[in-house]
């Protein structure tokens, strides 16, 4: 380990954000503008606007009544943008600018379900949950129509494209399509055909046709010059969308002929296209299994030649329309990311483990993103070999599959296994080389897969189909759930974590059992075997992470500092330091030598399940239950590791301490510029028994410079509930005796106070939780009524 500390440039002093992967679509209505270069989805409160091209956020429009959007619609110059909120307010958007040009009282009277432009893009229907359908004016701001009639909630507004004929078709509840004129203000026509709601409507390039869609399982031609139906198509699914193709031939669609075509997208998760003369199914889109993939939303852009698809997971999809030949897809909400990974051998993509049985790689440089289909449930734990060729993964379904990435970037599925009785939940690849897979699983067992050499030649075909793994050998290894197993750097050990609160070393091949690691309070979450020592970290639900050595078993350090379960760990700066991250949403950066967390990121909402590191240690990788995943840059100390203070130094100290001279002590303490040292004088301050006075005194007496300091100090100490206390008796001395004047003065307060505010609600968070937790403890003890005992019986 002294020859890791010696390189100063490997030692970090923080970590900040590189690059955020956030959801941008939690359901609702997606859209491409007419070029196919922007998409708009709804997400929450926002609509957010998409480059297609390189995946990035451009734009995130939320409204200032931060209700949730219920309705959008882009119109077809792509230069109006109307949202509206759950609050009854609409909103006209400059939208490559991302400022509001009008806002106004939508006037429904219960929120707005859905909206459509006309042609011309000056007139915007809107229907509501009211049963209303209104015309608005974007031009001249106004009201134009009131359509009333409509039982239930309006879901389906669209303008006949011909703008001379001033028509409107609707759908609400009912199932029927009302025809509105708005030159004779009235209903021309009610089309009652489907049973079930109507999903969609699209009409013909003449506008005589009008083709519906429903959640019937039928898709209705209809004349619109007669207002009757010229053929019902049953189609055998729930459709969602359907979409009209141009009238051109088109051999790989199975369209052979002009005439009308149409392409359908519902719950069975593929598209297909359907002649309307017919009525036969002339293409079938290739199948892909599991769930989720059932199709939500389809939408034509035919000047951009593109097709633009949603699953129910919430995969965007977009497809050459002449071909569907697959062009880019993008995974908009991931819900909780349970692991993240590197791979490729330069760490160009990630691979993330979300609540679904899908997986996802993403490009890092054009954040390009693959949806890998073949687990049946969700998948728990990833990891990666050596090279970044291969990774593995393992999931509820009792599986783990390899995976293998070309040099292309596409991945592919090469082999998989089963053979574990219970949900496989985590799983640890070989160090040396691409040998074998170690699994563990809540039956209590451990599994060794060997890799096939056939997995590793560059010649495999790659239609070859998976290959099988077979279990080479099985071992019992916990009373319950196993959490964590990981290989040695030399592949010739193997350590579990289980919810048994215990870790145990084996030596592989043969699994023998080397030692058991007890000291943990609740169960372990990760073990990790140190790059350069003999040594295993542990990360635990008792909010503690202790290192172990490996030649005695013993417990060689305990970090504490997490307000929670601690779930993953990993060693950074060649074993010198390591990263925890924790259910409390935080990860911490410690230093061994002195158990010093040097800094605490806070970027996560939520748990943070994983956790990975670059191979180069240059970059680190977290994701979180709050669907988000961060890429974090590493913050170079500048002028080397933090070393202890001299000998002579730390024993002046020790002898101010003994003697109670404090103020030197504390000024000492401060010129060494280590909160560590400082933290350990106010502790010493803070055991006295005129506590208080001594503290008031010595830290009134400090220099101007000296409180500053002392004030960043604080900061750090606030992000620790165990040295919180004496965070907040320094900050009560200052903020009681110093002016507001002369504390707003002081360098860099705004950016500590910034700090400091919301870790100090999480302690009073936690304080007000326990104290509800003691009185009620202290109302039950006070209304038991306890029997009365017996009395003793009398000698006699």
């Amino acid at each position: 380990m002294e020859e890791a500390a010696a390189g100063p440039s490997r030692f970090k002093a923080n970590y900040a954000v590189e690059r955020k992967f956030e959801p941008f679509y939690k359901g609702g209505k997606v859209q491409l503008d007419q070029t196919g270069q922007y998409l708009f989805c709804v997400c929450g409160t926002k609509v957010k606007i998409l480059d297609v091209a390189s995946g990035a956020i451009l734009q995130s429009l939320e409204q200032e009544d931060q209700e949730d959007i219920t309705a959008f619609d882009l119109s077809p110059d792509d230069e109006v943008l109307v949202t509206a909120s759950r609050a009854l307010l609409l909103a006209h958007w400059a939208w490559r600018e991302g400022s509001v040009i009008r806002l106004w009282k939508a006037i429904h009277t219960a929120p707005v379900a859905t909206m459509a432009f006309d042609p011309t893009s000056t007139l915007l229907a809107t229907g509501g949950c009211d049963g209303a359908v209104r015309i608005w004016d974007i031009v001249r701001h106004y009201g134009t129509h009131h359509f009333r009639g409509s039982p239930g909630v309006v879901h389906l507004v669209a303008f006949h494209p011909d703008p001379a004929r001033l028509l409107l078709f609707s759908s609400a509840t009912d199932a029927a399509i009302r025809i509105w004129s708005l030159q004779d203000q009235s209903c021309l026509a009610v089309l009652t055909a489907h049973y079930s709601a109507v999903t969609s409507l699209t009409f013909s390039a003449d506008g005589h046709t009008m083709v519906s869609s429903g959640r019937d399982k039928i898709c209705i031609v209809w004349d619109l010059r007669s207002h009757q139906a010229l053929r019902t198509i049953p189609v055998f699914e729930s459709v969602e969308a359907a979409v009209l193709l141009p009238e051109e031939l088109a051999p790989q669609l199975g369209v052979k002929s002009t005439g009308l075509h149409f392409l359908t997208a519902g719950n069975q998760g593929v598209l297909r296209v359907w002649e309307a003369a017919s009525g036969q199914c002339v293409h079938t889109q290739q199948p892909l299994s599991g769930p989720g993939r059932e199709l939500t939303h389809c939408a034509l852009v035919r000047a951009a030649g593109l097709l633009l698809s949603v699953t129910a997971d919430h995969n965007l999809l977009l497809y050459e329309a002449h071909s569907l030949k697959l062009q880019k897809q993008f995974a908009g909400y991931s819900e909780e990311v349970l692991d993240v990974r590197f791979l490729g051998p330069e760490d160009s993509h990630i691979v993330v483990a979300s609540n679904s049985p899908c997986l996802k790689v993403f490009e890092l440089q054009t954040s390009a993103c693959q949806i890998l289909h073949g687990h049946t449930d969700i998948v728990l734990a990833l990891d990666v070999f050596r090279k970044g060729w291969l990774f593995a993964s393992c999931a509820k379904d009792q599986s783990i599959r390899v995976w293998r990435m070309n040099k292309a970037g596409e991945v592919t599925c090469v082999a998989q296994g089963s053979g574990h009785t219970h949900s496989v939940g985590t799983v640890c690849c070989s160090r040396l080389k691409e040998t074998f897979l170690v699994t563990g699983s809540q039956d209590c067992t451990v599994k060794l897969w060997p890799i096939p050499k056939v997995l590793l030649s560059k010649s495999i075909a790659p239609d070859s189909g998976p290959v099988l793994l077979q279990a080479q050998a099985t071992q019992r290894c916990h009373d319950k759930d196993i959490n964590s197993v990981a290989v040695a750097p030399n592949d010739k050990l193997l350590a579990t974590g289980s919810q048994d609160r215990t870790a145990k070393l084996w030596a592989l091949p043969q699994c023998q059992l080397l030692g058991v690691f007890s000291g943990h309070r609740r169960g372990l979450w990760c073990v990790q075997f140190s790059p350069m020592d003999q040594v295993l970290a542990t990360a635990s639900a008792d909010g503690t992470v202790k290192l172990w050595a490996l030649q005695d078993i013993s417990c060689l350090k305990t970090f504490e500092g997490h307000d929670a379960s601690v779930l993953k760990v990993a060693f950074v700066s060649r074993g010198t330091q390591l990263l925890s991250s924790g259910s409390d949403g935080l990860v911490k950066l410690w230093t061994i030598k002195n158990n010093e967390c040097v800094r605490t990121l806070d970027a996560h909402q939520d748990k943070v399940w994983g956790l990975h590191c670059s191979q180069l240690d240059d970059r680190a990788l977290t994701g979180a239950s709050d669907s988000c995943v961060i890429l974090w840059k590493p913050q170079p100390q500048p002028c080397g590791p933090v070393l202890p203070p001299s000998p002579a130094r730390q024993q002046e100290l020790d002898n101010l301490l003994q003697e109670k001279r404090y103020l030197r002590a504390l000024g000492l303490a401060i010129s060494l510029d280590r909160p560590h040292t400082v933290l350990t004088v106010i502790q010493a301050i803070r055991r006295d028994p005129e506590a208080f006075e001594k503290l008031e005194a010595t830290v009134l007496r400090l220099r101007r410079d000296q409180k500053e300091a002392l004030l960043r100090f604080c900061v750090t100490w606030n992000t620790n509930s165990r040295h919180c206390h004496e965070a907040q008796a320094v900050l009560s001395v200052l903020l009681r005796h110093e002016a507001p004047e002369e504390l707003l003065a002081y360098e860099g307060v705004r950016a500590s106070l910034e700090a400091l505010l919301p870790y100090t609600e999480r302690h009073f968070q936690r304080l007000s939780r326990t104290l509800q937790a003691a009185t009620f403890l202290d109302f039950l003890w006070h209304n038991m009524k306890l029997p009365t005992l017996p009395a003793a019986p009398s000698a006699l």
